[in-house]
């Protein structure tokens, strides 16, 4: 066993009310004595997808030792669901840019002769970018009014970013930069993080990538606060940059505490 990502259940915040039991397809979490539980292992992808239906707040992700996640035992469950069950989970790891196990999972479909559901038709209201257009306006892409921008929410495989100019910002940026829309942020699509208190960062790095190479962004800015820990968004973006096999034009920007931009300039 190696230490990855897991849901955790805190027991004495659980009520039993089962509200996170229909979003985890893969049938990891049952109700058993009154609460839930997490039944096995394998069938938890760490995705954090139940996360959010909890009302009191008893479950998060946690890292510790666990066995592999095992997307062909799972998707034996997900089958017996039936073709909605099915097409919902496929979503779900299209959308977390998981596409590692959505090939495994069509490819246990296909082995039992069970046809690929179409997934361009149907996505999470979050999966997509909504956008509002300024027709008065030519640019590529619609800013503000794009959403979702959290990166952890963002489907990089969505149109909305496809040949578009990139801000990945972080979190306090947008309120303490005086000119961060009208200068920053103008005709470009947006994704933020905190490189300090986000989790999971190590899927930034694939989601980026998955940005630079397959929804193929024209140029990537990431700006930042002037305060260190905010050094971190630089890192995770170079370091997909570095794993993408196409390049794209990276630029630093930093916004100063009194909310003034100090500098930009682009990275050699």
């Amino acid at each position: 066993m190696a230490k990855r990502n897991i849901i955790e259940i805190d027991e004495d915040k659980c009520t039993g009310c089962a509200k996170c039991i229909p979003n985890c397809p893969e049938g990891a979490l049952k109700i058993i004595d009154g609460k839930a539980r997490l039944i096995s292992d394998l069938f938890c992808d760490g995705l954090k997808a139940c996360v959010g239906h909890c009302p009191h707040g008893a479950m998060k992700i946690v890292e510790r030792e666990a066995k592999p996640y095992d997307e062909a035992k799972v998707m034996e469950n997900i089958i017996r669901g039936g073709p909605n069950t099915i097409k919902q989970h496929l979503m779900h790891l299209k959308e977390q840019g998981e596409l590692k196990l959505l090939k495994e999972a069509k490819n246990v479909l296909i082995s039992k002769g069970i046809g690929v559901p179409d997934l361009g038709g149907f996505t999470c209201p979050g999966a997509g970018c909504q956008t509002e257009k300024n027709a008065d306006e030519p640019q590529k892409a619609p800013s503000p009014g794009q959403w979702p921008i959290q990166l952890h929410l963002v489907n990089p495989l969505s149109q909305c970013f496809a040949g578009q100019d990139l801000v990945l910002a972080a979190d306090c940026c947008a309120y303490a930069g005086k000119d961060f829309h009208s200068r920053l942020l103008k005709s470009k699509s947006l994704a933020i993080a905190c490189p300090k208190l986000d989790s999971e960062q190590k899927r930034y790095v694939e989601k980026i990538r998955l940005l630079i190479d397959e929804s193929r962004i024209d140029t990537l800015t990431v700006v930042m606060m002037e305060v260190p820990c905010c050094g971190g968004l630089m890192v995770l973006a170079k370091d997909a940059a570095k794993k993408a096999k196409r390049k794209v034009p990276l630029k630093s920007a930093i916004i100063g505490v009194g909310g003034q931009i100090l500098r930009e300039e682009w990275e050699q």
